[in-house]
């Protein structure tokens, strides 16, 4: 059951609430915009064969693969369609790692995790090396993030658009250092033609001066939002102008939807106006509040915009399973941003403390886990620290 309206009060709507499946979404995933491992790997495979049944294990390929220590029952158990294909570069490929500085135990390591490395040429792979090889810097740094990333360096398919990227992201201004974060953490965004790449930028700068940034900041403020979410350029540049426009229909300022682009991390360009929507709706019967009002709880706290309604109904179910009121959470919404179990962590750790969260605010609940350390370590120590009474006679030993 949703919590809907306010006929009901909001701590009986969340007394029905208790009964239902706690499973939801708990919070803005990067899942949305990740391209799928395994749907990569299935495009490879799709490429060979999908008959394992009738087809025999290449013997020269287990030989190959035997004599580099990997251990064959783990490509058995997860890709062992790769052992079935008639034409394989084990020797090969090897090799290349080792040029790259790769011990025996690395090449080993990087094959038994990413199996179909041995399927690609020589010819793709070394295309594959020159092109990291444009931000990296030495060969030393490469084959370790090939260890850590294989998948990312052995999708091949793309590589006339990776290079084009790799250059406009160098042209733009990034860093070496964030461009091979991206290449590791964000692969997919190398795989769009760099002209849909290009325009999603210029629709992002448009909109930047549009809303009154400066042009001096404009550079900075761009860089910054891709270094901190490079997923944006996998939205279209119409989202990105639908979902502006619907700030700007909700009677925010150009200076708060900069405001908010900046807090959300562009974060904002993965959601859609209806999904917003509904939230803030939800949020206002909640904390029944004019439509000034819950501007100003958005600007506040964010996530009263980008959580989905299931994840605000979760965690404000937690917060009232505490003890904790409504009116608390208005003056503190912030806390909406933590997980029901950090919140329950956090309210366990100060109650041990004799601090009670049901009578003062929730401003010591807020924060990261360092900010909240911080809170704990204050309160622990005021705790501890002997009370000094001035009128109290001093008693000294002769």
């Amino acid at each position: 059951m949703m919590l809907r309206g306010v006929a009901r009060s909001a701590k009986d709507t969340f007394t029905v609430l208790l009964t239902r499946s706690q499973s939801c979404n708990l919070g803005l995933k990067f899942s949305s915009v990740w391209p799928d491992i395994t749907n990569r790997s299935f495009l490879i495979h799709s490429s060979y064969t999908t008959d394992t049944k009738s087809r025999e294990e290449n013997k020269k390929t287990l030989e190959n693969l035997y004599s580099l220590s990997v251990d064959i029952t783990k490509i058995r158990r997860l890709k062992e369609w790769v052992l079935l294909q008639d034409v394989a570069y084990v020797k090969e490929i090897a090799g290349i790692l080792q040029e790259m500085g790769a011990d025996e135990t690395t090449v080993a390591n990087i094959i038994e995790r990413c199996p179909e490395a041995i399927l690609h040429t020589p010819e793709e792979i070394n295309s594959q090396r020159a092109l990291w090889q444009l931000v990296c810097q030495n060969e030393k740094q490469l084959i370790k993030l090939i260890e850590q990333f294989p998948e990312s360096f052995f999708t091949t398919k793309y590589q006339q658009n990776q290079k084009a990227n790799i250059l406009f992201f160098q042209e733009l201004g990034l860093k070496n250092n964030i461009i091979t974060r991206f290449l590791t953490s964000a692969p997919n965004i190398f795989y769009n033609p760099v002209e849909k790449n290009k325009n999603v930028i210029e629709t992002l700068q448009r909109n930047y001066l549009n809303l009154g940034g400066s042009e001096a900041n404009m550079k900075i403020w761009i860089l910054k939002l891709l270094s901190q979410n490079p997923f944006i350029l996998l939205n279209t540049s119409t989202t990105i102008q639908e979902n502006l426009e619907f700030l700007q229909k909700n009677d925010f300022t150009d200076q708060e939807v900069l405001q908010l682009l900046s807090k959300l991390k562009g974060f904002i360009f993965q959601l859609n106006s209806t999904t917003m929507q509904k939230s803030m709706l939800f949020s206002k019967n909640i904390f029944k509040c004019s439509d000034q009002e819950l501007k100003q709880l958005v600007l506040k706290c964010p996530a009263l915009l980008y959580y989905s309604v299931p994840v605000l109904e979760e965690r404000l179910e937690g917060l009232l399973k505490e003890g904790i009121s409504i009116a608390q959470i208005r003056e503190t919404p912030m806390v909406l941003e933590l997980t029901t179990q950090i919140v329950q962590y956090r309210i366990k750790k100060l109650s041990a403390l004799g601090y009670d969260i049901k009578s003062g605010n929730l401003e010591s609940l807020n924060g990261t886990k360092k900010d909240f350390e911080v809170t704990y370590g204050k309160i622990q120590s005021k705790k501890e620290r002997p009370i000094f009474n001035p009128v109290a006679p001093l008693h000294i030993e002769d």
